[in-house]
């Protein structure tokens, strides 16, 4: 007899729907096999499943036991498939009706004595792609429910143990109703802005960083409240709208970084990896491809605090997903495609000592050290931050008797109504943002009058900018016409996006 039962696999961050398929025949040596690419961890489920069948007071089948995931191309990773394989070996024998497991999706890991035990990654993307593909219920483990719960129309059926699921789909035990879905996780209490004394430029460029979503970088000596300034930009970024929720909660689900208990993760995303961090750690990857920092920076900030400790080859991989939002992971067997739609926040000191241009410490390095110390940050990768600022230090009288600055609740409320135009004036979820402007968009919304072309066109052949950081320029004029309230970039606009885009 045949049994199938729907279930889902997990390929980087996207679902696919996995059809299990156990076929209990009387031909061959008692035994279970298993086909459709199933890893270490899947073809373990054999013994966990039988295991489990017996002690939960079934008797499992002594004959020759087929079953096949499919599709067969899609590499099965974990121990999700142990209950609906379960289920569908129960179901091959007669314990369950198999009209019981239509239009059904089953996760869950089994224990020996039969027990449901959580799984990770049962929010998105396998709730969602479940109700996208029309399944009305999902059949998992009960400390996933609520997880599961937060994606709407889809009956959420949380379950405990293998005896219990199949009473409930035998009609033994009416279903429990759906779970609440979790409640949104607490943010981190956000470093503020107010503690930054000086840095009025600095200040400045977070404000349209965050009001664009632009790239931007800071250079200056040790001590100059660079890494202090680009801790503090998440403070000023609005929450997140429901679909960036969902796609950020999705990834960290995935990843196993969602917290015991958490529902959607409302706060941008801040990831800040230490500069000895490996490329595949950057970027994701692995023998199963994994999502690396950039993608778990998703929607959010990612912080290279001293840029130039990081290996070159390491930094240069962020070319791509800085272009594109996105990141291609090719293995033999399937190629991975993870988001990694974020905002760089780059610091760096100005030479290897930290001192060059500072008027009270003498540098010491020559200038071949200083050209290999910030060759390190390639030409084509400062090519695509956007804001480029000097941060000098400040000196310590400025910060005693220096005024607090405008709190991050201030600023918020600035970058918010800035992204609300950018919502509004935008005709697709590909253009919220100006720093995601295409060169159609780029044609609509960053009109300049003959003044600002003129400031445009004498940068250009001053400082011998490319067409990409002409239009990098475009796009940060337009988030400073933004801020402002303005309807049209105006000259003084440009002028202060030029600014921002000169280096030493």
């Amino acid at each position: 007899m045949l049994a199938i039962l729907q279930t889902a696999a997990i390929f980087g961050v996207e679902a696919y729907p996995v059809r299990v398929e156990v076929d209990v025949s009387d031909g061959g040596l008692p035994a279970i096999t298993m086909v459709g690419l199933p890893d270490a961890s899947v073809r373990e489920s054999r013994d966990r499943v039988q295991s489990a069948i017996r002690n939960s007071g079934f008797e499992f089948p002594r004959r020759h036991v087929t079953v096949n995931l499919s599709p067969a191309d899609i590499r099965k990773v974990g121990s999700a498939f142990d209950l609906p394989i379960a289920l569908g070996v129960l179901a091959a024998t007669g314990c369950i009706p198999t009209r019981h497991i239509d239009d059904v999706v089953v996760l869950g890991e089994l224990s020996l004595d039969g027990a449901v035990r959580p799984v990770r990654g049962a929010l998105p993307p396998i709730s969602a792609r479940a109700r996208r593909d029309g399944v009305g219920c999902v059949i998992l483990p009960r400390a996933n429910a609520g997880e599961a719960a937060i994606v709407a129309g889809l009956e959420v059926v949380p379950v405990t143990s293998l005896e219990e699921t199949v009473a409930i789909l035998t009609g033994r035990r009416p279903r429990p109703t759906s779970p609440e879905p979790l409640p949104a996780a607490a943010c981190a209490v956000a470093l503020d802005l107010s503690d930054v004394r000086g840095q009025a430029i600095a200040r400045r460029a977070i404000e349209i960083a965050a009001g664009g979503g632009h790239n931007l970088l800071f250079v200056g000596p040790p001590g100059g409240g660079k890494s202090m300034m680009a801790r503090r930009l998440p403070g000023i970024l609005p929450p997140l709208t429901f679909e960036e929720a969902l796609e950020v909660t999705a990834i960290h689900s995935v990843a196993g970084l969602l917290p015991a208990g958490a529902g959607l993760l409302t706060a941008p995303p801040f990831r800040a990896p230490h500069h000895t961090a490996s490329d595949v750690a950057l970027v994701g990857g692995g023998a199963v491809p994994r999502p690396g920092e950039i993608t778990l920076a998703h929607n959010g900030v990612l912080l290279l605090d001293e840029t130039a400790e990081f290996a070159r080859h390491v930094l240069d991989g962020l070319r791509q997903p800085l272009e594109e939002g996105t990141i291609r992971i090719a293995r033999a067997a399937r190629t991975a495609v993870f988001p990694a739609r974020f905002m760089l926040v780059a610091t760096m000191n100005p030479c290897p000592c930290g001192y060059r241009g500072d008027p009270s410490r003498a540098c010491r390095c020559t200038p071949q050290q200083i050209d290999r110390y910030r060759g390190r940050l390639s030409g084509p990768l400062r090519d695509r931050i956007d804001l480029s600022v000097s941060v000098p230090a400040v000196p310590f009288k400025t910060l005693i008797e220096a005024a607090p600055g405008e709190s991050s609740a201030f600023v918020r409320r600035r970058v918010a109504a800035a992204r609300e135009r950018q919502v509004a004036r935008s005709r697709s979820a590909g253009e919220r943002l100006n720093a995601r402007l295409d060169e159609r968009a780029l044609a609509r919304h960053c009109v300049l009058d003959p003044a600002g072309l003129r400031v445009l066109d004498a940068a250009s052949r001053r400082f011998h900018l490319s067409a990409r950081s002409c239009h990098r320029l475009m796009k940060v004029a337009r988030t400073i016409a933004d801020l402002a309230g303005a309807e049209r970039i105006a000259v003084e606009h440009m002028a202060e996006a030029v600014q921002f885009r000169l280096e030493e």
